[in-house]
């Protein structure tokens, strides 16, 4: 298929941004897509998911929102409406339904495999995402063969689950939105919670990503963090796409239990954790410093006059006794829905550029072990925004700026 100076693979939001920001600066490049634009958020959500930042916050460059709804939140039909505009309105060169089959070293720099033929390139820059596949752990393994296990890619709405009770694994924001959703259809749930990040969805009049983006806690650098593995290995925030609040105590309200972090799967049963009394201490204590935080922003910035007093979310309450246990076997539930996350999958990349953990190595998005390689869209990649739409622009921009010095110095040299 020829020879192209960079191939972009993957357009949703990071990939476009990437290509305007390429564009910009005059470097040749390709976007190839597996699917159509937006692939992920078409096939791969499910039907009620809204993004959970603010219209207004959905950011790319060139590409600001200029609806009439700023403060609302996306459905997936919306989100993908606006990437086909974007990328038509600065005529990307996206080539949809191209799959990369690998990535390896080629006599240009690297080679492109794809089922058309191959591609020679000198940069190749990795935007399918951090949430490439969903995350289940070992212990799936365990569960008995004739209960029905789905995955957040699997589900689409409340029907796709045989009827009766549903365990759902996970204590993001994934997790709590199905569990809601769930037992709002009338299903019995039990949702199974660990390690966990609670966030008011408005605070002092303001939704809580205003707080985060105009106090620059979203722009905090990934060189300004003492534990980045840490950092970028925590949950999601506990919010849903609207004005509700959405937390443990919520979900409770609803009838939905809540037991501890799922430790392992024996003989038919699921145990649980007993330290769910205090993961849920530590994330209204995290909760609380957080507010305070928000609280002396203001005050520093001259603007906590103008705002109405904080009324902060009331701490987590549990039942005396959460159970331990669940057996899987007796009826009660039928059927697992796991909410553990995403993962990214880089396997095309056939290149010395993984840890021993398979992770990809990579210095806020540039790849070690093979110049010219760089990924988007990671968990605090080079800012906390990264896996954000609104975080998309700033990280383009910064590695087609490190792209541009690196091509010019080879053309120097």
């Amino acid at each position: 298929m020829g020879y192209v100076t960079t191939v972009v693979i993957g357009a949703g939001q990071t990939g476009l941004a990437m290509s305007y920001e390429l564009t910009a600066r005059g470097i040749e490049h390709i976007v190839l897509e597996r699917g159509q634009i937006a692939n992920s958020w078409r096939k791969d959500r499910w039907d009620s998911l809204r993004l959970l930042t603010p219209n207004w916050q959905s950011r790319l460059p060139g590409g600001a929102y200029s609806g009439n709804d700023p403060h609302g939140f996306a459905d997936m039909p919306q989100l993908i409406a606006r990437l086909d505009a974007y990328a038509a309105a600065h005529a990307m060169p996206v080539r949809t339904g191209i799959e990369v089959l690998s990535v390896t070293p080629g006599p240009s720099g690297y080679r492109v495999h794809t089922q058309f033929g191959p591609i020679d390139c000198r940069n190749v820059v990795v935007a399918s995402g951090a949430c490439a596949r969903p995350s289940v752990p070992g212990l799936a393994a365990g569960l008995p063969r004739d209960l029905p296990a789905f995955t957040t890619f699997d589900y689409k709405r409340p029907s796709d689950l045989p009827e009766g009770g549903v365990l759902v694994v996970g204590g993001s924001a994934t997790g709590l939105q199905l569990a809601r959703e769930l037992r709002r259809s009338g299903r019995p749930v039990v949702l199974s919670v660990g390690e966990h990040v609670r966030a008011p969805r408005t605070y002092r009049g303001r939704d809580v990503q205003w707080w985060m983006d105009a106090s620059g806690l979203m722009d905090t650098g990934f060189d300004e963090v003492n534990d980045l593995a840490r950092v970028r290995g925590l949950p999601s925030l506990q919010l849903a796409g609207g004005p509700d609040a959405l937390d443990l105590n919520t979900l409770q309200a609803d009838g939905v239990e809540i037991v501890g972090r799922l430790s392992m799967i024996r003989d038919g049963k699921a145990l649980f954790s007993g330290g769910l009394r205090n993961h849920c201490a530590l994330a209204d204590l995290k909760l609380d410093r957080m507010l305070d935080g928000f609280d002396a922003w203001a005050e520093t910035n001259g603007i906590a006059d103008t705002l109405p007093q904080g009324q902060r979310p009331g701490a987590t309450v549990l039942t005396e006794t959460p159970r331990l246990g669940l057996d899987l076997t007796s009826g009660e539930v039928r059927s697992v829905l796991w909410a553990t996350g995403y993962r990214p999958d880089h396997g095309f990349l056939k290149l010395p550029v993984f840890d021993r953990r398979g992770r990809l190595m990579h210095d806020g998005g540039i790849v070690m072990g093979a110049p010219g390689i760089y990924a988007m869209g990671l968990p605090f990649m080079r800012r906390r925004k990264s896996t954000l739409i609104d975080g998309a622009g700033d990280d383009a921009r910064d590695l087609a700026n490190h792209m541009q010095r690196c091509l010019s110095g080879a053309r120097a040299a």
